[in-house]
């Protein structure tokens, strides 16, 4: 039997509270075997790029990433954000590496081509991207990568590539060696049924009912290229899908998809 490995994405408000990340990582840090950390930043790359004067641009959930956009959350994902979540990881006695898809070419991507929206520097990535046998050494090793949501394209150029892309795509590249578990963790206890009961936790969506949910509104905006990308990995190969609360990893409540 494969060894399992769970792939956790972190966003949304977690990354920018203090204290509910320390949580995130002391709960992230309780789970045993091997994993990986893809983290975003969206609001508070958003944040710096307003207080810089730059208005973000966001379609879809998706970020439109012009050259200044680039540079702003390159230094935000990859440093500042990045290097945080590395350094409590080793307090928490986790030998976190921190990685963009250019460190050790472990990711690669393709500029997003203009099609109705001109998404500028993003960037689209594949399991044939994903360098799955360096990764696998990192693992063995005993690390646990910790990706940032900067990627390049081989030929010296850096690109914004969603986060929740980049776990769904790692989890899909590394299906063939390891029972992959991928757990998409932000504020809320799972997808919510109505967005104003918090109590209103789906414990599992099947393909069709996600459609539905779609069709009516009740999934919208950032939560859609969420579970795209979920109902992608569980069709390549991947063994679960969980959407859960940050803060609450090791406990039963939670939304988990489901192939039929």
């Amino acid at each position: 039997m494969s060894e399992v490995l769970k792939i956790f994405k972190i966003g949304g408000a977690i990354i920018d509270d203090a204290a509910q990340l320390g949580r995130f990582l002391t709960e992230l840090a309780r789970v045993s075997g091997a994993k990986i950390l893809v983290h975003g930043g969206g609001k508070g790359a958003s944040q710096m790029l307003q207080n810089l004067g730059i208005k973000p641009q966001l379609v879809q959930g998706r970020r439109i990433t012009d050259a200044a956009t680039l540079g702003i959350v390159t230094m935000f994902y990859a440093g500042k954000t990045n290097k945080q979540i590395v350094a409590l990881l080793q307090q928490l006695g986790v030998n976190a590496l921190g990685l963009s898809g250019a460190d050790g070419n472990v990711i690669r991507a393709t500029r997003r081509p203009v099609q109705d929206i001109d998404y500028g520097f993003v960037g689209d990535v594949s399991e044939a991207g994903v360098n799955a046998a360096l990764l696998g050494q990192f693992l063995q090793s005993g690390l646990t990568p910790v990706f940032c949501a900067i990627t390049h394209d081989g030929q010296g150029q850096l690109l914004n590539t969603n986060a929740d892309t980049i776990a769904s795509v790692l989890a899909r590249a590394l299906a063939a060696a390891y029972a992959v578990e991928l757990h998409f963790c932000f504020e809320k206890d799972g997808v919510l049924a109505d967005v104003n009961d918090e109590t209103s936790v789906i414990p599992q969506i099947t393909p069709e009912l996600y459609q539905r949910l779609k069709a009516s509104g009740a999934i919208a905006a950032g939560m859609v290229p969420k579970l795209d990308n979920a109902f992608a990995a569980l069709a390549a190969g991947v063994e679960k899908v969980v959407i859960e609360n940050a803060l609450r990893l090791n406990e039963p409540v939670k939304t988990v998809l489901c192939r039929s």
